[in-house]
Protein backbone atom coordinates (compact mmCIF):
# COMPACT_ATOMS: atom_id res chain seq x y z
CA UNK A 1 0.00 0.00 0.00
CA UNK A 2 1.41 3.27 -1.13
CA UNK A 3 0.29 6.67 -0.39
CA UNK A 4 -2.79 6.60 -2.55
CA UNK A 5 -4.35 9.56 -5.18
CA UNK A 6 -5.60 11.03 -1.93
CA UNK A 7 -1.98 12.37 -1.48
CA UNK A 8 -2.29 14.92 -3.76
CA UNK A 9 -6.28 15.91 -4.35
CA UNK A 10 -5.36 19.01 -2.00
CA UNK A 11 -3.42 20.48 -5.35
CA UNK A 12 -6.69 19.43 -7.63
CA UNK A 13 -8.81 22.84 -7.23
CA UNK A 14 -5.30 24.71 -7.70
CA UNK A 15 -3.21 22.66 -9.99
CA UNK A 16 -4.49 24.73 -13.15
CA UNK A 17 -3.80 28.20 -11.66
CA UNK A 18 -0.21 27.10 -11.13
CA UNK A 19 2.72 28.49 -12.43
CA UNK A 20 3.50 25.91 -15.22
CA UNK A 21 7.30 25.51 -14.58
CA UNK A 22 7.87 22.58 -11.94
CA UNK A 23 8.95 23.98 -8.44
CA UNK A 24 9.82 22.78 -5.02
CA UNK A 25 7.37 23.16 -3.07
CA UNK A 26 7.12 24.50 0.83
CA UNK A 27 5.36 22.35 3.04
CA UNK A 28 1.97 23.19 4.14
CA UNK A 29 1.47 20.12 6.93
CA UNK A 30 -1.66 18.66 5.42
CA UNK A 31 -2.34 15.23 7.41
CA UNK A 32 -2.91 12.51 4.53
CA UNK A 33 -6.13 11.60 6.11
CA UNK A 34 -7.76 15.32 5.98
CA UNK A 35 -8.10 14.87 2.19
CA UNK A 36 -8.96 11.31 2.21
CA UNK A 37 -12.74 11.53 1.99
CA UNK A 38 -12.44 13.76 -1.41
CA UNK A 39 -13.85 11.34 -4.71
CA UNK A 40 -12.32 11.53 -7.73
CA UNK A 41 -13.88 12.84 -11.04
CA UNK A 42 -16.74 9.89 -11.54
CA UNK A 43 -15.50 9.47 -14.94
CA UNK A 44 -12.72 7.75 -14.69
CA UNK A 45 -12.21 3.75 -14.28
CA UNK A 46 -11.79 1.78 -10.74
CA UNK A 47 -10.11 -1.11 -9.98
CA UNK A 48 -13.37 -3.62 -9.61
CA UNK A 49 -12.16 -7.31 -10.52
CA UNK A 50 -8.96 -8.93 -11.19
CA UNK A 51 -7.29 -8.19 -14.80
CA UNK A 52 -4.79 -9.33 -17.12
CA UNK A 53 -1.11 -7.67 -16.70
CA UNK A 54 1.08 -7.15 -20.22
CA UNK A 55 4.42 -6.22 -19.56
CA UNK A 56 6.33 -3.67 -20.68
CA UNK A 57 2.73 -1.76 -20.94
CA UNK A 58 2.16 -1.85 -17.65
CA UNK A 59 4.95 0.27 -16.78
CA UNK A 60 3.85 2.76 -17.92
CA UNK A 61 0.42 5.80 -17.46
CA UNK A 62 -2.96 4.46 -17.15
CA UNK A 63 -4.30 7.63 -18.21
CA UNK A 64 -8.31 5.92 -17.53
CA UNK A 65 -7.22 5.37 -13.76
CA UNK A 66 -7.58 8.76 -11.80
CA UNK A 67 -3.89 8.25 -10.47
CA UNK A 68 -0.97 6.08 -10.08
CA UNK A 69 2.65 6.24 -8.75
CA UNK A 70 5.92 4.71 -9.49
CA UNK A 71 7.50 4.37 -6.01
CA UNK A 72 10.90 3.35 -5.26
CA UNK A 73 12.74 2.63 -1.86
CA UNK A 74 15.72 1.42 -0.88
CA UNK A 75 18.92 0.79 1.86
CA UNK A 76 22.27 1.49 0.45
CA UNK A 77 25.92 1.51 1.58
CA UNK A 78 28.64 3.33 0.75
CA UNK A 79 32.28 1.65 0.77
CA UNK A 80 33.09 2.86 4.72
CA UNK A 81 30.26 0.94 5.35
CA UNK A 82 28.17 4.74 5.81
CA UNK A 83 24.21 3.55 5.64
CA UNK A 84 21.90 5.63 3.92
CA UNK A 85 18.39 5.40 2.88
CA UNK A 86 16.00 6.68 -0.09
CA UNK A 87 12.75 7.58 -1.58
CA UNK A 88 11.58 8.58 -4.85
CA UNK A 89 8.41 8.81 -6.21
CA UNK A 90 6.98 10.50 -8.98
CA UNK A 91 2.68 10.34 -9.13
CA UNK A 92 0.49 10.79 -11.94
CA UNK A 93 -2.67 12.52 -11.26
CA UNK A 94 -5.56 13.26 -13.46
CA UNK A 95 -7.78 16.14 -12.80
CA UNK A 96 -10.51 15.48 -14.67
CA UNK A 97 -11.64 12.58 -17.03
CA UNK A 98 -12.31 14.50 -20.29
CA UNK A 99 -9.16 15.52 -22.58
CA UNK A 100 -8.89 19.38 -22.10
CA UNK A 101 -9.55 21.36 -25.17
CA UNK A 102 -7.07 21.64 -27.93
CA UNK A 103 -6.30 25.18 -27.89
CA UNK A 104 -3.06 25.76 -26.36
CA UNK A 105 0.17 23.85 -25.10
CA UNK A 106 -0.46 24.65 -21.33
CA UNK A 107 -3.51 23.05 -21.25
CA UNK A 108 -3.42 19.89 -19.29
CA UNK A 109 -5.40 17.53 -17.57
CA UNK A 110 -3.03 15.74 -15.56
CA UNK A 111 -0.94 17.04 -12.67
CA UNK A 112 2.86 15.24 -12.25
CA UNK A 113 4.24 15.18 -8.19
CA UNK A 114 7.21 13.70 -6.73
CA UNK A 115 8.83 13.09 -3.77
CA UNK A 116 12.32 12.58 -2.89
CA UNK A 117 13.87 11.76 0.26
CA UNK A 118 17.58 10.50 1.45
CA UNK A 119 18.00 9.37 5.33
CA UNK A 120 21.75 9.88 6.13
CA UNK A 121 22.32 7.69 9.18
CA UNK A 122 25.13 8.33 9.97
CA UNK A 123 24.76 12.33 9.95
CA UNK A 124 20.92 11.57 11.35
CA UNK A 125 19.53 13.98 9.20
CA UNK A 126 16.86 13.20 6.71
CA UNK A 127 16.71 15.29 3.57
CA UNK A 128 13.45 15.39 1.26
CA UNK A 129 12.01 17.39 -1.11
CA UNK A 130 8.77 17.86 -3.66
CA UNK A 131 8.35 18.82 -6.75
CA UNK A 132 4.85 19.29 -9.37
CA UNK A 133 3.98 20.46 -12.39
CA UNK A 134 1.11 19.91 -15.13
CA UNK A 135 1.61 17.74 -17.92
CA UNK A 136 2.12 20.05 -20.48
CA UNK A 137 4.39 21.52 -23.13
CA UNK A 138 6.89 18.70 -22.00
CA UNK A 139 6.98 19.82 -18.45
CA UNK A 140 6.20 16.38 -17.05
CA UNK A 141 4.66 12.71 -18.40
CA UNK A 142 5.46 9.32 -19.73
CA UNK A 143 7.56 8.00 -22.88
CA UNK A 144 7.38 4.95 -24.89
CA UNK A 145 10.36 3.35 -23.79
CA UNK A 146 9.73 0.62 -21.30
CA UNK A 147 10.12 2.77 -18.37
CA UNK A 148 9.93 6.34 -18.97
CA UNK A 149 8.42 9.02 -16.29
CA UNK A 150 10.04 12.51 -16.01
CA UNK A 151 9.23 15.48 -13.67
CA UNK A 152 11.41 18.22 -14.64
CA UNK A 153 14.88 17.25 -14.32
CA UNK A 154 13.70 14.33 -12.01
CA UNK A 155 13.28 11.05 -13.74
CA UNK A 156 12.68 7.20 -13.81
CA UNK A 157 13.89 5.66 -17.56
CA UNK A 158 14.77 2.00 -19.02
CA UNK A 159 18.57 2.58 -20.79
CA UNK A 160 17.29 0.41 -23.65
CA UNK A 161 14.37 -1.62 -25.23
CA UNK A 162 14.16 -3.84 -22.10
CA UNK A 163 13.03 -2.36 -18.51
CA UNK A 164 16.21 -3.18 -16.99
CA UNK A 165 18.75 -1.65 -16.15
CA UNK A 166 16.49 1.05 -14.66
CA UNK A 167 18.19 4.66 -13.77
CA UNK A 168 16.88 6.95 -10.85
CA UNK A 169 17.60 10.37 -11.75
CA UNK A 170 16.62 13.64 -9.43
CA UNK A 171 18.50 16.32 -7.63
CA UNK A 172 17.91 19.39 -5.63
CA UNK A 173 20.63 22.11 -4.84
CA UNK A 174 20.87 20.28 -1.13
CA UNK A 175 21.12 17.15 -2.25
CA UNK A 176 20.87 13.93 -5.44
CA UNK A 177 20.61 10.52 -5.99
CA UNK A 178 21.89 8.82 -9.60
CA UNK A 179 20.84 5.23 -9.56
CA UNK A 180 21.12 2.16 -11.62
CA UNK A 181 18.59 -0.67 -10.97
CA UNK A 182 19.50 -4.08 -12.42
CA UNK A 183 16.61 -6.97 -12.83
CA UNK A 184 16.44 -9.05 -9.96
CA UNK A 185 16.27 -12.63 -10.05
CA UNK A 186 12.80 -12.95 -8.90
CA UNK A 187 9.34 -12.50 -11.21
CA UNK A 188 7.91 -9.29 -10.41
CA UNK A 189 4.61 -10.26 -7.66
CA UNK A 190 0.91 -9.42 -8.48
CA UNK A 191 -0.15 -7.95 -5.11
CA UNK A 192 -3.58 -9.29 -3.26
CA UNK A 193 -5.78 -11.00 -5.83
CA UNK A 194 -3.82 -11.37 -8.57
CA UNK A 195 -2.77 -7.83 -8.66
CA UNK A 196 -6.26 -6.83 -7.41
CA UNK A 197 -5.42 -4.74 -3.70
CA UNK A 198 -8.72 -4.36 -1.92
CA UNK A 199 -8.59 -1.61 0.41
CA UNK A 200 -12.33 -1.63 1.59
CA UNK A 201 -15.59 -3.42 1.35
CA UNK A 202 -16.74 -0.71 -0.88
CA UNK A 203 -16.71 -2.02 -4.55
CA UNK A 204 -13.73 0.09 -6.54
CA UNK A 205 -11.94 1.04 -3.14
CA UNK A 206 -8.69 -0.70 -4.64
CA UNK A 207 -5.81 -0.98 -6.55
CA UNK A 208 -3.80 -2.47 -9.59
CA UNK A 209 -0.67 -3.64 -7.42
CA UNK A 210 2.48 -4.75 -8.50
CA UNK A 211 5.96 -5.11 -7.08
CA UNK A 212 9.23 -5.83 -7.99
CA UNK A 213 11.12 -6.51 -4.65
CA UNK A 214 14.21 -6.83 -4.56
CA UNK A 215 16.46 -4.96 -7.31
CA UNK A 216 20.11 -4.86 -7.48
CA UNK A 217 21.26 -1.10 -6.96
CA UNK A 218 24.50 1.16 -7.89
CA UNK A 219 25.16 4.51 -8.06
CA UNK A 220 25.46 8.00 -6.20
CA UNK A 221 24.16 10.00 -3.94
CA UNK A 222 25.09 13.27 -3.23
CA UNK A 223 24.73 15.66 0.23
CA UNK A 224 25.84 19.04 -0.29
CA UNK A 225 29.64 19.33 -1.91
CA UNK A 226 29.97 14.94 -0.72
CA UNK A 227 29.06 12.27 -3.08
CA UNK A 228 29.19 8.65 -1.94
CA UNK A 229 29.17 5.72 -3.99
CA UNK A 230 26.58 3.49 -3.16
CA UNK A 231 25.32 -0.09 -3.43
CA UNK A 232 22.38 -1.91 -1.75
CA UNK A 233 18.78 -3.63 -3.09
CA UNK A 234 15.40 -1.10 -4.07
CA UNK A 235 11.88 -2.02 -3.79
CA UNK A 236 9.91 -1.03 -6.50
CA UNK A 237 5.92 -0.92 -6.38
CA UNK A 238 3.67 -0.19 -8.77
CA UNK A 239 -0.12 1.16 -8.67
CA UNK A 240 -2.84 2.97 -10.30
CA UNK A 241 -6.30 3.55 -8.53
CA UNK A 242 -9.64 5.83 -8.75
CA UNK A 243 -10.47 5.25 -5.59
CA UNK A 244 -10.61 7.12 -1.77
CA UNK A 245 -10.45 5.99 1.90
CA UNK A 246 -13.67 4.62 3.33
CA UNK A 247 -15.41 7.38 5.96
CA UNK A 248 -14.43 5.05 8.75
CA UNK A 249 -10.51 4.70 7.94
CA UNK A 250 -7.67 6.89 9.26
CA UNK A 251 -4.50 5.69 7.68
CA UNK A 252 -2.40 2.68 7.20
CA UNK A 253 1.10 1.37 8.23
CA UNK A 254 2.90 -0.13 5.53
CA UNK A 255 6.29 -2.32 5.66
CA UNK A 256 8.16 -3.36 2.98
CA UNK A 257 11.28 -5.32 4.49
CA UNK A 258 13.94 -7.84 2.94
CA UNK A 259 15.54 -10.24 5.08
CA UNK A 260 18.85 -11.40 5.07
CA UNK A 261 17.83 -14.80 3.95
CA UNK A 262 16.72 -13.54 0.70
CA UNK A 263 12.99 -13.27 1.60
CA UNK A 264 11.14 -10.25 0.82
CA UNK A 265 7.94 -9.17 3.26
CA UNK A 266 5.04 -6.53 2.09
CA UNK A 267 2.47 -5.84 4.75
CA UNK A 268 0.50 -3.04 5.28
CA UNK A 269 -2.17 -2.52 8.14
CA UNK A 270 -5.23 -0.76 7.49
CA UNK A 271 -6.82 1.32 10.60
CA UNK A 272 -9.92 2.49 11.36
CA UNK A 273 -10.46 5.93 12.95
CA UNK A 274 -10.30 3.84 16.89
CA UNK A 275 -7.00 3.05 15.73
CA UNK A 276 -8.03 -0.59 15.23
CA UNK A 277 -6.47 -2.76 12.62
CA UNK A 278 -9.56 -3.48 9.69
CA UNK A 279 -9.72 -7.03 8.21
CA UNK A 280 -8.35 -5.66 4.65
CA UNK A 281 -5.11 -5.46 5.63
CA UNK A 282 -2.95 -7.35 3.49
CA UNK A 283 0.60 -8.51 2.37
CA UNK A 284 2.81 -11.45 0.69
CA UNK A 285 5.73 -12.98 1.65
CA UNK A 286 8.21 -14.10 -1.00
CA UNK A 287 10.67 -16.61 -0.76
CA UNK A 288 14.16 -16.71 -1.70
CA UNK A 289 12.91 -18.50 -5.35
CA UNK A 290 10.65 -15.97 -5.44
CA UNK A 291 7.55 -18.21 -4.49
CA UNK A 292 4.71 -15.98 -2.87
CA UNK A 293 2.50 -16.55 0.07
CA UNK A 294 -0.36 -14.27 0.45
CA UNK A 295 -0.75 -12.87 4.67
CA UNK A 296 -3.75 -12.21 5.86
CA UNK A 297 -4.67 -9.85 8.77
CA UNK A 298 -5.07 -13.52 11.19
CA UNK A 299 -1.98 -14.29 10.23
CA UNK A 300 0.60 -11.38 11.18
CA UNK A 301 0.42 -9.83 14.75
CA UNK A 302 1.69 -6.40 14.88
CA UNK A 303 2.19 -4.16 17.76
CA UNK A 304 4.00 -1.13 18.53
CA UNK A 305 6.75 -1.06 21.02
CA UNK A 306 8.08 2.86 20.74
CA UNK A 307 6.52 5.84 19.49
CA UNK A 308 8.46 9.11 18.26
CA UNK A 309 6.83 12.86 18.34
CA UNK A 310 7.48 15.58 15.61
CA UNK A 311 6.99 19.03 16.42
CA UNK A 312 3.68 19.36 16.54
CA UNK A 313 3.25 16.73 19.03
CA UNK A 314 2.06 13.91 16.54
CA UNK A 315 2.88 10.49 18.05
CA UNK A 316 4.42 8.23 15.34
CA UNK A 317 4.85 4.30 15.95
CA UNK A 318 9.01 4.10 14.82
CA UNK A 319 9.45 0.33 16.37
CA UNK A 320 7.66 -2.52 16.05
CA UNK A 321 7.08 -6.21 17.02
CA UNK A 322 5.55 -8.38 13.90
CA UNK A 323 5.16 -12.10 14.52
CA UNK A 324 4.16 -14.16 11.72
CA UNK A 325 4.03 -17.79 13.66
CA UNK A 326 3.29 -19.48 10.08
CA UNK A 327 6.21 -18.64 9.25
CA UNK A 328 8.66 -19.33 11.88
CA UNK A 329 8.95 -15.06 11.88
CA UNK A 330 9.22 -13.31 15.49
CA UNK A 331 10.36 -9.39 13.83
CA UNK A 332 11.68 -6.63 15.93
CA UNK A 333 11.32 -3.64 13.23
CA UNK A 334 13.34 -0.13 14.10
CA UNK A 335 13.27 3.16 12.28
CA UNK A 336 17.67 3.73 11.66
CA UNK A 337 16.92 7.62 11.98
CA UNK A 338 13.48 8.54 14.22
CA UNK A 339 12.83 11.68 12.25
CA UNK A 340 12.22 10.99 9.22
CA UNK A 341 8.94 12.62 8.76
CA UNK A 342 7.96 13.85 5.17
CA UNK A 343 6.45 17.46 5.68
CA UNK A 344 5.58 18.87 2.48
CA UNK A 345 2.49 19.45 0.89
CA UNK A 346 0.81 15.67 2.43
CA UNK A 347 2.61 15.05 5.73
CA UNK A 348 3.36 10.79 6.48
CA UNK A 349 6.30 9.22 8.01
CA UNK A 350 8.55 7.14 5.85
CA UNK A 351 11.88 5.93 6.27
CA UNK A 352 14.23 3.40 6.53
CA UNK A 353 13.96 0.74 9.31
CA UNK A 354 16.27 -2.05 10.34
CA UNK A 355 15.01 -5.70 11.39
CA UNK A 356 16.02 -8.23 14.14
CA UNK A 357 14.97 -11.22 15.75
CA UNK A 358 14.34 -14.26 13.79
CA UNK A 359 15.73 -12.91 10.86
CA UNK A 360 17.80 -10.02 10.30
CA UNK A 361 17.22 -7.20 7.71
CA UNK A 362 16.47 -3.73 6.51
CA UNK A 363 13.72 -2.37 4.58
CA UNK A 364 11.14 0.80 4.60
CA UNK A 365 8.28 1.88 6.72
CA UNK A 366 5.42 4.35 6.07
CA UNK A 367 2.73 5.81 8.21
CA UNK A 368 -0.36 7.74 7.38
CA UNK A 369 -2.93 9.16 9.39
CA UNK A 370 -1.69 9.87 12.49
CA UNK A 371 -2.61 12.90 14.39
CA UNK A 372 -1.40 15.20 17.06
CA UNK A 373 -2.44 13.82 20.83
Amino acid sequence: MRILLLLILLMLNAACEQAADPVARESTGVRVEQRMGAAPDPGFARAIEPREFTFPDDHGAHPDFATEWWYFTGNLRHEDDRRFGYQLTLFRVGLKSAEPPDDSNWRANQLYMGHLAISDIEDRRHHAAERFSRAAAGLAGTGRRPVDVWLGPWSIRSRGATPFPLTLSASTEEFAIELTLEAGRKPVVLQGEQGLSRKSATPGNASYYYSHTRLPTRGEIRIGEQRFAVAGDSWFDREWSSSALAPDQAGWDWFALHLDDDRDLMFYRMRDKQGHAQRFSSGVLVDRTGRTSRLSLDQVELQPTRFWKNAQGTPYPVAWRMKIPQYDLDLSVEALLDDQEMQMTVRYWEGAVEVSGSANGVGYLELSGYARE
